[in-house]
């Protein structure tokens, strides 16, 4: 009776362990299920420390009950455009935009192909450009993206848009995003975050193609402005663009434009190195009394991409300095490019 009754107990004993270390691995296993959502979120990163670093911040924020759990209402996410979503060289997108333009105009008014800066743009002389920097870019954003509607010059980018190829890498405008970042922005979707766009580009021209590429609503979109009035054209109210820039959003203006757009400091910043364009934005975002995560791409991979740096290497010292994450596109990601025009929605 005795011997019987050490057997029950014995196979009770196990049949408790088998429980316990079953439910145990499940438990275990759906924390790291939590973690990453299942699948990979972000199957085109290598398992690099940028990549750990962005899954561990959202996972805690959006842990309920967590020390740094954070309201779906202040998960907000501001990236920048031009090098950090998508490509940035030789020029900004937007600036071959507005060397077209000016090819329409020289053809109507032949003078101003001896005039700077629109005679470096039809020669398409970067050198120009990257000497007298911005100054150059913002005369030729007055003289060839005003004097219109607002609805016309959405159809010119639009047309243009649909045409153009990039001049080194010979892929079409839909498809110079970086498929990484997309993937990020999907993720920080999936979990709660608004995306927001914060670029040194116009906003107008932004909004012609950031939802389709991006998955970004056209209000979610903060850029350059240029002045604007409502005026009676051909019979109907219209707002027309005006020779004058109101709003340049690059460095320290970014923080700026964020709190007039958004009210908010972001909790996750992304920006690229270049020409210390995002480090006002991040430091921002650093200054957040809770949680935050700030991501800087490096941009080393000439085969794949391009490589450059900045001269006095100030944001990847402000890396340093702030504790920001960098991504190096080299050793980190699987994938430079997007593929095919409705990756933004996958």
């Amino acid at each position: 009776m005795c011997e019987r009754r050490r057997v029950i107990l014995r196979a009770i004993s196990i049949a408790i362990l088998a429980v316990a270390f079953g439910f145990g691995a499940a438990q275990s296993a759906g924390s790291r299920q939590t973690r990453t959502g299942g699948a990979d979120p972000l199957p085109t990163w290598n398992d690099c420390a940028a990549k750990r670093g962005i899954i561990d911040f959202v996972t805690r924020v959006t842990r309920e009950g967590g020390p740094d759990f954070v309201p779906v209402a202040d998960r907000i996410a501001t990236l920048d455009n031009d090098g950090t979503l998508w490509v940035e060289k030789p020029l900004p997108m937007e600036v071959y935009f507005l060397f077209a333009r000016v090819r329409e105009l020289a053809a109507k008014d032949p003078s101003i192909k001896e005039r700077q800066p629109f005679k470096a743009a039809l020669e398409g002389d970067a050198a120009y450009f990257h000497e007298r920097g911005k100054k150059a870019v913002l005369e030729l954003f007055v003289g060839t993206e005003t004097g219109m509607d607002q609805e016309g010059f959405t159809a010119e980018a639009r047309r243009f848009i649909e045409k153009w190829r990039h001049p080194k890498l010979d892929r079409p405008f839909t498809e110079l995003a970086y498929q990484p970042m997309i993937e990020l922005l999907a993720y920080l979707r999936k979990n709660g975050f608004q995306t927001w766009i914060s670029s040194g580009g116009t906003v107008d021209f932004i909004r012609v193609y950031a939802p389709q590429i991006y998955g970004i609503p056209i209000d979610q979109i903060i850029g350059t402005e240029l002045k604007r009035e409502s005026r009676m054209e051909g019979g109907r109210l219209v707002v027309w663009r005006l020779p004058e820039i109101e709003v340049i959003n690059d460095k320290e203006g970014k923080p700026v434009g964020i709190d007039r757009h958004i009210g908010k400091r972001p909790i996750f910043v992304a920006g690229n190195v270049g020409n210390n364009g995002d480090i006002a934005m991040m430091e921002y975002s650093k200054g957040c009394r809770g949680p935050s995560f700030q991501l800087l791409v490096n941009h080393d991979d000439a085969e794949r991409e391009f490589a450059y740096a900045e001269k006095d290497n100030a944001s990847l010292y402000a890396a340093k300095h702030y504790d920001f994450t960098v991504v190096n596109i080299k050793s980190d990601w699987k994938t430079v490019f997007v593929r095919g025009r409705a990756a933004a929605n996958k």
